[in-house]
């Protein structure tokens, strides 16, 4: 079934008792010409595209709960393409196009909201530095305005522009960036991929991986043997550990990132805040709920719990850049399980296990690159060989030393 304005009223006329499952729930076949590790975003997007861009849809994506259980749905929602580094740029921009075709390419409500993301800069070297990244993006075609004091108060002027510690100097803003559901990216991936005859299969978790001659010839999971021609891994925190099965150790480290939302509110904020002097971040989602979070907690954990220390740093933060926040109450808080890699950026490549590809290291930028992680990644699968757009995102990049350090921060996970 096309969803459409038609659809919507016919059925509506119908006691809405007609409307399709929006997806099948198969058992597994015996083999598949490719099995996707991973029933998230990534996973979802992967499978899609492998049907929809190359034709492959003997496709089984595995999922060891519900499909969008993991990090797809357990994140802040933003999107954006305001990057630095080359390496970055075109990737990151690359989503950000998938993202504003998405709805209509996928025919699901994905809720994008291109309401801008606006870095807020606390001093004249930060200034300085935004407007570099701004001038790299505008070299890669990607809009980037540098903002003064006064331009930043007429977008939002419940700020606290004269905090004597960190005062909000400007600002650089990305209109086209925003946030899009997150449920709904899952949801709509999902559907999108089974129209297409691929199998979804959840509660179905990969507990070894069959390897013969060097080469992967399948999976082994709860629900039996499933031979596969080639096998990606989109697992996000878990990538450590499903890689091990193959016998390797990845140069990443996973950690819990927490989020919050408030009691619901009037709107009051129509755009993405992040603020300069802390890891802090904040939009007001269509409930009226405000989704915020922060840094990583920087301990090494498979938990999706994280500790008071870090709620209290997210919620200091808050308070330093927008003090009226502390008239709201938390209505809920939780945490995703971020794959650290050690330059801050993802891998998306060949591994030394011949028809294995791995798709890992997204740290925070996991969400935001669905649709083109998703692209890439089927390309890869598909072809053999990298996408352009995500050609530096390498596995041996750490041991060549062509790292891409968005951050500048070396060889620590925890701290990009």
């Amino acid at each position: 079934m096309r969803y459409s304005a038609f659809a919507i009223v016919r059925e509506a006329l119908r006691g809405n008792r007609h409307w399709a499952p929006v997806w099948r729930d198969p058992a597994p076949k015996p083999s598949y010409d490719a099995v996707i590790i991973g029933g998230g975003g990534h996973g979802l997007a992967t499978a899609y595209y492998l049907a929809k861009e190359h034709g492959i849809a003997n496709v089984a994506v595995l999922e060891k709960g519900y499909l969008g259980s993991g990090n797809v749905g357990r994140n802040t929602t933003i999107v954006r393409s305001n990057y630095l580094l080359p390496g970055n740029v075109p990737f990151y921009e690359w989503s950000m196009k998938l993202w504003e075709g998405l709805e209509q390419d996928i025919n699901y409500n994905a809720m994008v909201s291109q309401r801008g993301v606006l870095n807020l800069y606390h001093s004249d070297a930060q200034r300085d530095a935004f407007a570099r990244r701004g001038n790299a993006m505008r070299l890669h075609g990607v809009d980037a305005e540098l903002l003064d004091r006064d331009e930043v108060r007429a977008m939002a002027p419940f700020l606290d522009f004269d905090n004597g510690r960190f005062p909000i100097r400007g600002g650089l803003l990305q209109r086209r960036g925003g946030t899009v559901r997150h449920d709904a990216v899952a949801w709509g991936y999902a559907r999108a991929a089974d129209r297409r005859g691929v199998d979804l299969i959840q509660n179905c978790e990969v507990t070894g991986l069959s390897i013969d001659g060097g080469r992967v010839v399948g999976v082994e999971t709860t629900r039996g043997p499933i031979r596969a021609g080639k096998v990606g891994m989109a697992v996000a925190g878990n990538s450590s550990r499903v890689a091990a099965l193959a016998g390797m150790r990845l140069p990443i480290e996973s950690h819990v990132l927490q989020a919050f939302v408030s009691e619901a509110v009037k709107p009051v904020i129509d755009t993405v805040v992040t603020f300069g002097a802390g890891h802090f971040y904040i939009s007001q989602s269509d409930k009226g709920g405000l989704v915020f979070g922060g840094d990583i907690d920087g301990y090494n954990s498979y938990a999706w719990r994280g500790n008071l220390a870090i709620v209290e740093d997210v919620m200091e933060c808050a308070m330093a850049v927008w003090p009226g926040l502390g008239r709201l109450r938390v209505l809920r808080h939780w945490g995703g399980l971020m794959d650290m890699s050690m330059d801050g950026s993802p891998i998306i490549d060949r591994t030394p296990v011949d028809g294995l590809y791995l798709n890992a290291g997204w740290c925070y930028g996991g969400f935001k690159a669905t649709p083109a992680s998703g692209w890439c990644f089927a390309h890869l699968i598909a072809t053999g060989a990298p996408h352009p757009v995500a050609g530096s995102f390498r596995l041996d990049r750490f041991a060549t030393g062509a790292v891409i350090d968005e951050k500048g921060a070396g060889a620590q996970p925890n701290l990009h």
